[in-house]
């Protein structure tokens, strides 16, 4: 039987074609995803696997990394045991991570200055009804422990106790002893039992001129105390690390907006803020922010914004990798935090990932900016850029270094060194 030369080459050809098909699948896969991936479609992260990348530090744009600080802190030592009282302090925490971190603090100074216990606060969101327990989200015991030496604190009112002679008082955020004395004490002492509510008079993060005597009971409180629980701490750590997967031409850095289209129309984001500068910036404004300032195409983005919005297509045409937190979330996890109508569990995402990003990009002033920059600070994660329109065609990142940081005024400050 003769062999046909023709079929041989072509045998061989087609083989060979098989192979650098193989080799171009394995290397451009990825690529492939990334730029395919429109902000608002799942991720099939369960499928696929990712190569991983080693961030470098220090680099540029993302040079903010600096040494992580240590707390410097002196915790209470509860040598005030003869001033204990047999009253309760109870609150709730509300409206998400960043007005818990500082209600947090609020309550212990109080509880601490009134020698009271402390009732584990439950959780609030901002519909009626929507009430969780205080370890659904953050870790009880790791607060419990904290509290050691600074103020007694209970699970729940003991029976006896009728929340009947409850009193409802409020304090501003950053309360001082004085205001204590002066508009909690006499109230305590008459009732016995208060329910605490923090308000905020105005945005205040940065450290006093002097240092208080409740200052290291705040940061005790404010930076000590709170730690996700762990179902959504390795949430938190995934979504982190698939961001970073998609990041792979910017060895894995990417950059966190505080962006939500619901608050450019509020109150708060209307004419400027303290210090005379615009309060807020939308999608297209950051998108031309970034790109003056160096960042190019390829920069991954999340954007604390709940789901797409079109308004957010501007940010997206500079930057491919725009996405919202629906994008990638896990699917079996997706149900739970994204498609309840409970919108608390959406605000931890968005804090903790703003929290750990490489750069973080302010476009709303206000709390989460400045509690953000609170934690980022403690890890060293300092490059955190405030928007600006720059009328020049490029201009240095390190200009628009958030004042927190090159002043060092804020409160985090007075807590690590």
């Amino acid at each position: 039987m003769g062999v046909d030369l023709r079929q041989v080459v072509a045998g061989i050809l087609t083989l060979t074609m098989f192979v650098m098909l193989i080799h171009m699948i394995k290397r451009d896969h990825f690529d492939t995803l990334q730029d395919k991936l429109p902000g608002t479609e799942d991720i099939d992260f369960e499928n696929t696997k990712f190569e991983t990348t080693h961030v470098r530090k220090n680099i540029g744009l993302w040079k903010g990394d600096a040494n992580e600080l240590k707390p410097c802190w002196t915790k209470p030592s509860g040598d005030n045991e003869e001033q204990q009282t047999e009253g309760f302090v109870t609150f709730s925490l509300t409206n998400g991570p960043e007005y818990h971190i500082s209600q947090i603090a609020d309550a212990v100074i109080v509880a601490r200055s009134l020698g009271a216990t402390l009732v584990i606060p439950d959780i609030r969101g901002s519909q009626p009804g929507d009430k969780r327990n205080f370890e659904d989200i953050y870790d009880v015991d790791v607060f419990t422990k904290s509290m050691d030496g600074a103020v007694r604190v209970a699970k729940d009112l003991p029976p006896h106790i009728s929340t009947k002679k409850l009193a409802a008082v409020k304090v501003p955020n950053r309360v001082t002893e004085d205001y204590i004395a002066k508009h909690v004490e006499p109230i305590y002492r008459s009732k016995g039992i208060i329910r605490l509510a923090t308000y905020f008079p105005s945005i205040n993060m940065r450290k006093a001129g002097k240092k208080g005597d409740t200052d290291s009971v705040a940061c005790l409180a404010m930076y000590g105390s709170l730690e996700l629980q762990q179902e959504i701490h390795d949430l938190v750590d995934s979504m982190v690390e698939r961001l970073r997967t998609l990041s792979r031409k910017s060895d894995g850095q990417f950059v966190a907006v505080d962006l939500r289209v619901e608050m450019l129309d509020k109150k708060g984001c209307q004419g400027s803020d303290s210090d005379g500068e615009k309060s807020c910036f939308n999608a297209q404004e950051v998108a031309v922010f970034l790109r003056k300032i160096g960042f190019n195409k390829d920069t991954t983005i999340y954007v604390t914004q709940s789901r797409w919005d079109g308004s957010l297509d501007s940010l997206k045409d500079l930057f491919p990798k725009t996405y919202t937190k629906e994008a990638f979330i896990p699917a079996d996890k997706k149900k739970k935090f994204l498609d309840s109508e409970d919108s608390e569990l959406e605000k931890v995402i968005d804090f903790y990932i703003s929290s750990e990003s490489d750069v973080f990009v302010p476009a709303i002033s206000g709390l989460l900016y400045a509690n953000v920059a609170g934690k980022r600070i403690g890890s060293g994660k300092t490059q955190i850029l405030v928007p600006a329109n720059i009328p020049d065609s490029s201009a240095s990142a390190s200009s628009f270094l958030s004042p927190y940081v090159s002043k060092k005024n804020h409160f985090a400050y007075s807590c690590y060194c």
